[in-house]
Order: structure tokens, then sequence, then C-alpha cells
């Protein structure tokens, strides 16, 4: 699903315009980004959270040249859904 798909889904479900729905999407992602960058998790409940893993330093091969090289230890954005979230789409299989 595109996020154009999820506007309009939202819209229809509610009755708002679509150009508000976008723009009340688009801000909101917005905000999730801004937390994520200031190193603070988003918790939104009964969905999941948006949080930053940190991995650690390790050493890679690259297997053409017969070379190691050190991949710095580095931080990056994931997300960890709920329970309940994780519940619903086992059931629905």
């Amino acid at each position: 699903m595109t996020k154009a798909e999820i506007v309009n889904e939202v819209a229809k479900a509610t009755g708002i315009e679509k150009v508000t729905v976008q723009t009340v999407f688009e801000a909101s992602m917005e905000a999730i980004k801004d937390s994520i960058i200031k190193g603070n998790p988003v918790y939104l409940r009964g969905f999941g959270s948006f949080i930053i893993k940190h991995r650690a330093q390790k050493a890679a091969r690259n297997i053409t040249q017969k070379t190691t090289l050190t991949i710095p230890a580095h931080d990056i954005p994931a997300f960890k859904p709920s329970k309940s979230f994780v519940e619903s789409v086992k059931t629905n299989k």
C-alpha cells in the first residue's frame, strides 16, 4: 500500500478532503522522523514502536579483493510491532 492509497482510504473513511488528510499524514510522518533523529523513540499503543537500534562495530570481508574492512558502530531506525498487532496478523493468515 502506498502513501497515496493510505490517504485515499483515510479520506474515504472519515469524509475529510484528501488534501487535508495528506497534510496531516505528512506532518505525522515528519514528527515521527524528527523524534527518532533526536534519539527519542515513538510509541503508538496497539500499533508498535519506532525505535533506534545500535549496531556494534564489526569486520566484513570483500571476497573479490580478499581484504577485511571494519564497519563502524552506527545507529539505525527500526519498527517493533506491538504484541496485539503481531497477533492480529497471525490470526488473519
